[in-house]
């Protein structure tokens, strides 16, 4: 059964970073939130603590490089929370090599994840969309695909994909009362990114600060909260943009 007061949200990734603080506000705004995740412990443990404040949520454990895991998954969402209507792909994994060493295996891997996987859910959560003649798809992407990272040319090139297909959507769905939109996020402190620090392949805090106009770097409610706007009632009216999050880094 849906949530009384909203609609049942789907949050990829979920489990942790941004994806985490996409859940906790989109359970402040009343909906019912699905926290898919590869690690279904951790999964667990945020709807644990949505649950603690009211909220009705849902673990749901899945690749979603993987099509009939991503099925499976959207079927049991529909099962005990209702219809998809929200959809927020955070879901994602990064790779630090030089072009010229990239595996076929690595590149692929990026790409099934962060744009395969992406689109399988929103292919997954579509109907349910269309049906109702309302959806909110928001993506993330990353300013990577705004400026390039060398090192990163997989990661960069999926993320870009992103923003394409972002439009597509929004072109093709939009008669219907389905928004579709990114964010692509830079400086913001999450568990991704202190793994980067921790290989040597970002640079400390202090530096990364430096090079944003305001100084410092962004949390995961920063992007939360813009993620709460585009999936709003009040967001109706924005289709097919990429939002910056970032601090200026990216203008």
């Amino acid at each position: 059964m849906s949530s009384p007061t909203g609609r049942v949200a789907v949050v990829t990734g979920g489990a942790s970073g941004m994806g985490e603080a996409t859940c906790h506000e989109l359970g402040r705004r009343g909906h019912a939130v699905a926290v898919l995740d590869l690690d279904e412990g951790a999964a667990q443990r945020v709807v644990d603590a949505l649950r603690a404040d009211g909220v009705t949520a849902l673990a749901v454990a899945a690749d979603v490089s993987d099509h009939a895991a991503v099925t499976g998954a959207f079927a049991k969402v529909r099962s005990e929370l209702g219809p998809v209507h929200v959809l927020v792909t955070s879901a994602g994994v990064v790779g630090w090599c030089p072009s010229v060493d990239l595996t076929p295996e690595a590149w692929q891997r990026v790409i099934d994840v962060n744009l395969t996987g992406t689109f399988f859910c929103a292919q997954a959560a579509l109907p349910d969309m269309i049906e109702a003649g309302w959806g909110r798809i928001v993506m993330i992407s990353s300013s990577s695909a705004q400026r390039g990272s060398p090192g990163m040319a997989h990661y960069a090139a999926s993320k870009g994909a992103l923003i394409s297909l972002t439009k597509s959507l929004a072109r093709e769905y939009g008669p219907i009362g389905i928004t579709v939109n990114n964010i692509p996020p830079s400086g913001i402190e999450t568990p991704m990114q202190h793994h980067g620090q921790a290989t040597g392949n970002l640079p400390p805090n202090e530096q990364m600060a430096a090079s944003i106009p305001l100084g410092h770097l962004g949390t995961g409610d920063d992007i939360a909260a813009a993620v709460g706007f585009l999936c709003s009632e009040q967001a109706g009216f924005i289709t097919g943009q990429t939002l910056g999050v970032n601090g200026g880094s990216v203008m």
